[in-house]
């Protein structure tokens, strides 16, 4: 199969203004007529029901958690990019555009970027329209502040809450159309399955979570807004629930996953406490505007921070990139967090953390800009660590927090299933192989609000009159097959906890498929996951019932197909033979300790087909017309 993108030609600069004129419309009569089924009520979920709905599509949307509110875009906290230029500081659509790629180390699609960027002015205004309450400066125009990967400040936020302030924001709009008529609302209702009639998507099939029933429904397209899989490492800063299931289980229906093997890894994060700890809370990026991170110059040096004077400590980060210094991208900076506590100089139990220090932005910016800046921030850490962070340096590890692979899609946000759609963290389309900060909101809401309207209107402009019903014999079919899976968790009865298979999968992946890999670990990784698997489906014992509330069983559900993504992202990892972004390969890096690609073989995107056997590897290449190959430097 020969993977088409569909980007339009033309200048990059006009592209998408030329293509939405050229795409299919539907009117607005006819747009009553369609139904369109969206699952996921985050950021990308909630802004896509929201605004179809008011465009006058019915639409039905569908979330776990008992309310949207609750979607994990409101663990999000220090902004969301935007090249609005506010600063006068030399930002613009295509410099956003530039340093997403190269922030991504150049494995995104040059299309899909520069339309992010061209949109993201607009994202503002339509959230300052819905009384998100940005931070702003003393004569009231909205406030900026800077983020890792960037010489200037174009992040918008709200506090070290910005992700949920943007949230309300759009559950606000979805909440309008609830009330109007036209979404709706499944809350504590998990996907579980697609349903594809002809090569096309057209239904799910659900789990009540509250009374376990199954259910199909049957819509004209079907809208992925599920969020990544990061939680495949067990420990990491996304919530609990999050999982990758809807997204897998398209896989599994012909919808092709792209490069899983990009996993970023966020360096400021509260360090693990102890073995059982089920998550990791982040600490925003946002941080290191102002916070110094440092560690003693000499290994085992175990004194209290304040007790070591400024000639024994070692600020990495603004020793080794004097030109962007604390603000280097996330994954260089989580790397060299890990090199420092592998030379024996961490902080904290087990020698596993950094100092991020506000000593110096508090005697030059006073405790009060600092707290309003920071405060809630500072009183989370304080909470959970009983640590004061104005008095003593935070300790701060990496930790894992975002997936750039995910879902391919073409530059319509459809996957390799005509009429399913992948839109936010679900997708793989704008990143590359390493996210800038406060970029995951700007797409989120971009897929959202501005981009998919359009494209979904193209395809279903093409298939007036094909009304399906969950009447169609595919849906009792594939409804029949999640009972099965579902009788099959169940009827196991073995000896060991799902939380178990899952805690010893997370070791594995990030041992072997963390911060760095290798071939030798990777494919030791294939060789245990493939183990762990097998004991899984003879061993695991899944407590209760189907027909009623049963939290035991919706893990179970998740952890087999974590078991199933796991050895596909090692897979990746291990084809790819080069060093880019959050894929580190030992075996491939420059002298100073830098990734190194190669361009030459490895500049595509890895898209997955799901095969019985094995899955099997398609290649998109890049084309990079605007943005010139170079070795990424923030030096």
């Amino acid at each position: 199969m020969v993977l088409d993108a569909k980007i339009p030609s033309g200048s990059i600069a006009t592209v998408w203004d030329e293509h939405r004129f050229q795409m299919k419309l539907v009117n607005p009569a006819n747009k009553r007529k369609f139904d369109i089924i969206i699952v996921g009520t985050g950021l990308a979920g909630a802004s896509a029901a929201a605004t179809m709905a008011e465009l006058g599509y019915n639409v039905k949307a569908f979330c776990f958690q008992d309310s949207p509110r609750r979607a994990h875009s409101i663990a999000a906290q220090g902004g969301i990019n935007a090249a609005k230029n506010y600063q006068n500081d030399g930002d613009s659509i295509y410099r956003l555009f530039y340093d997403t790629v190269k922030g991504g180390d150049y494995r995104s699609r040059e299309a899909n970027v520069y339309r992010l960027a061209e949109v993201s002015v607009n994202i503002i205004d339509q959230c300052a329209a819905q009384g998100v309450p940005f931070a702003r400066e003393y004569g009231g125009l909205l406030d900026n502040r800077s983020f890792g990967g960037a010489q200037v400040s174009r992040t918008f936020y709200a506090r070290g809450q910005t992700g949920q302030q943007l949230l309300l924001g759009a559950y606000q709009a979805l909440a309008r159309q609830i009330e109007a008529g036209k979404v709706t609302m499944y809350p504590r209702t998990e996907m579980l399955d697609v349903v594809n009639i002809d090569g096309h998507a057209r239904g799910i099939v659900t789990r009540n979570l509250v009374d376990g029933k199954i259910e199909t429904h049957a819509g004209d397209a079907v809208v992925l807004a599920t969020g990544g899989y990061g939680n495949v490492f067990y420990l990491s800063t996304n919530a609990m629930g999050s999982n990758v299931t809807a997204a897998w289980r398209a896989y599994r229906r012909g919808a092709f996953f792209a490069n899983p093997c990009y996993t970023q890894i966020h360096p400021t994060c509260i360090p693990v406490s102890g073995e059982y700890q089920s998550k990791l809370t982040l600490m925003s990026e946002s941080l290191r505007n102002d916070g110094r991170i440092w560690v003693p110059e000499k290994a085992g040096d175990s004194r209290a921070p304040n007790q070591i004077p400024e000639s024994e400590r070692d600020y990495y980060l603004e020793r080794k990139y004097p030109s962007f210094g604390n603000l280097v991208p996330r994954d260089v900076a989580s790397r060299n967090a890990k090199e420092v506590c592998d030379q024996g100089r961490g902080v904290g139990p087990g020698g596993l953390g950094v100092y991020l220090d506000f000593a110096d932005a508090i005697a030059r910016l006073g405790k009060d800009t600092v707290s309003a800046r920071y405060g809630n921030l500072f009183e989370m850490y304080e909470k959970i660590t009983g640590e004061d962070p104005y008095e003593v340096p935070m300790r701060i590890y990496p930790a894992v927090h975002y997936t750039m692979g995910g879902l391919w899609v073409d530059y319509h946000l459809m996957t390799t299933v005509p009429g399913l759609y992948a839109i936010g963290e679900a997708n793989f389309s704008d990143h590359g192989a390493n996210r800038l900060g406060a970029s995951a909101l700007m797409q989120g809401l971009a897929d959202g609000y501005f981009i998919l309207p359009y494209t979904i209107g193209d395809y279903l402009a093409k298939r007036m009159g094909d009304k399906v019903t969950t009447e169609h014999p595919a849906f009792a079919k594939v409804q029949a097959e999640v009972e099965q899976r579902i009788a099959s968790l169940l009827a196991i009865n073995g000896n060991r906890t799902v939380d178990s298979f899952h805690r010893e999968l997370g070791k594995i992946m990030w041992e072997h498929c963390g911060m760095a890999r290798n071939k030798e670990g990777l494919e030791k990784a294939i060789q245990l996951i493939g183990d762990l698997r097998q004991q899984y489906w003879s061993d695991v014992r899944v407590l209760g019932q189907s027909g009623n509330v049963n939290q035991d069983l919706e893990k179970a559900g998740r952890v087999a197909d974590f078991l199933e993504l796991a050895e596909l992202m090692c897979r990746d990892a291990l084809h790819r033979e080069e060093s880019c972004g959050g894929h580190f390969r030992t075996e491939h890096q420059t002298p100073e300790g830098e990734a190194k690609r190669d361009d030459e073989n490895f500049s595509y995107v890895g898209a997955w087909q799901h095969g019985d056997g094995k899955a099997t590897l398609h290649k998109e290449d890049l084309d990079f017309e605007y943005v010139k190959l170079t070795q990424r430097s923030y030096k």
